[in-house]
């Protein structure tokens, strides 16, 4: 059983509880008193979620954040972290830790505790960790678009894939090559935006696959057809120096992983308090598109339809 999608239709059969949400969405949630406790894990594979070379820091950096943005996605703060961890040489260990620390500090996500294991010689570096948050407020999911609603991203699009075509051999500029890297290593994601936006949104996920993938999973699960705008998604300089402004460049952006933003619906008339709550963070958020009763995606450039690209982003 080789394909994700098949996978999770299957283990639909054992996750039973509504805690499990249907495994339609990126954590499960479980109601303990008048909180909420969110849980996700995630997976950090060598040489298919982080390059053989890149800083063992960053790499643990990543393992957080994208936990944490999970756990934004959903409206709540951190509560803590478990991890595995796959023991290899003892240096790049220690700068494994160095770089754990760090990211548990910035992301305000206590580590309590986990389990070690021994790969066996020459196998791929794994790494493992579940985070946990909590709410007393509205848990978004990706479920729950209504017609008329906006689509909203916060942040940049495509920075990250672009910096690991940087990395793996595509011409940039120095300073842009520096940056866009980054983005690609250490994600940062702006964890306090998720609890912020919760109470004006109906529908939240974060962008981790590509903006037009992770747009049709909101759509389906909200039983709702989604436009997205290619020509509003929001581009950094450093994307637009080293990849252009055109419609290619912006496909290339919003079927790229790794982004780590924020994509979620909202009706029109709190338009005002999503620009309020971003600001109040300095944050970006960009309204993309909308949704409509119906089903699937579909995609508008310049205020045209243009054809959806056969990938639609990463699938495992």
């Amino acid at each position: 059983m080789t394909s994700e999608f098949a996978l999770i239709a299957a283990l639909r059969g054992i996750a039973g509880t509504p805690a499990a949400r249907g495994l339609m969405d990126d954590a499960a949630v479980i109601e303990i008193g008048g909180e909420k406790l969110v849980l996700t894990l995630d997976t950090l594979v060598e040489s298919v979620h982080f390059l053989p070379g890149d800083p063992p820091a960053s790499v643990a950096w990543k393992l957080v954040a994208v936990n944490a943005s999970d756990i934004s996605a959903k409206g709540a703060e951190p509560l803590g972290c478990l991890y595995s961890h796959a023991l290899g040489s003892d240096a790049w260990d220690r700068a494994f830790l160095d770089g754990l620390a760090e990211a548990c500090a910035h992301f305000r996500m206590p580590l309590l505790g986990g389990d070690t294991v021994r790969m066996p010689e020459g196998a791929p570096r794994s790494f493992s960790l579940t985070a946990l948050g909590r709410t007393t407020g509205a848990v978004p999911s990706r479920g729950g678009a209504k017609p008329g609603d906006r689509v909203w991203v916060s942040g940049t699009i495509g920075d990250s894939g672009l910096g690991l075509a940087v990395l793996t051999g595509r011409a940039a500029a120095p300073e842009a090559a520096e940056w866009l890297a980054a983005r690609y290593r250490r994600p940062s994601p702006e964890t306090r935006l998720g609890p912020a936006l919760a109470p004006w949104v109906t529908a939240m996920m974060d962008v981790s696959d590509g903006l037009l993938i992770d747009g049709q999973r909101m759509a389906d699960a909200s039983g709702m057809a989604m436009t997205l705008a290619a020509d509003l998604v929001p581009l950094s300089e450093a994307f637009r120096e080293t990849a252009g402004d055109n419609l290619e460049a912006r496909l290339m952006a919003m079927t790229a992983g790794d982004d780590y933003t924020l994509l979620f619906t909202a009706p029109p008339e709190h338009t005002a308090q999503i620009r309020e709550a971003a600001a109040a963070l300095d944050c970006r958020v960009t309204a993309v598109g909308a949704i409509a009763a119906g089903a699937g995606l579909s995609l508008l450039h310049d205020e045209k339809a243009v054809p959806l690209p056969e990938r639609l982003g990463y699938r495992h």
